[in-house]
């Protein structure tokens, strides 16, 4: 009778840890109306082109997807309207600090189902230089090339 347990991945940005050293994660809780968490529900979700930002001590997001209901009517909602995550307050100031620093932001990692509520992972992150994100593609394609090798050898 109580909340089912586990996590159902809804979303998720890859292209952020492609372009930003995470230093920090955070489990946010998103305000939805009811229809929005229908479409989730079904996957309709989008947070490749969405952002965060702290006004007035409380955090948005931006530009988070999320495709209208099918079967919902007048109740749909504009699907990129700005989002407020829900935070404790001392987490938000210890975030405003941190981005207060030249070069942090504040980008969506992922988008989840923990029981029945809805989360997002926020990340407080550091951009990348492009001699960084060369080093990172460097090591994926070491790191192919030894799997290719071990598996013909072990033929």
């Amino acid at each position: 009778m109580g909340k089912e347990s586990g996590i159902r991945l809804i979303a998720n940005n890859k292209k952020a840890y492609h372009d930003y050293f995470i230093e920090d994660t955070y489990e946010a809780g998103i305000e939805l109306a009811g229809t929005e968490v229908k479409s989730m529900r079904m996957g309709k979700c989008s947070i490749k082109e969405s952002f965060i930002q702290i006004d007035r001590g409380e955090v948005f997001v931006y530009g988070m997807h999320i495709s209208p209901y099918e079967k919902g009517n007048i109740f749909n909602k504009d699907p990129l309207r700005t989002r407020k995550l829900l935070l404790h307050q001392y987490e938000i100031r210890k975030i405003a600090g941190k981005i207060a620093e030249k070069g942090y932001t504040l980008v969506p990692l992922k988008v989840y189902f923990k029981g029945s509520l809805v989360k997002v992972e926020i990340g407080i992150a550091k951009g990348k230089k492009l001699y960084d994100k060369r080093q990172d593609i460097a090591k994926k394609d070491q790191k192919r090339e030894a799997e290719r090798e071990f598996k013909v050898k072990n033929l």
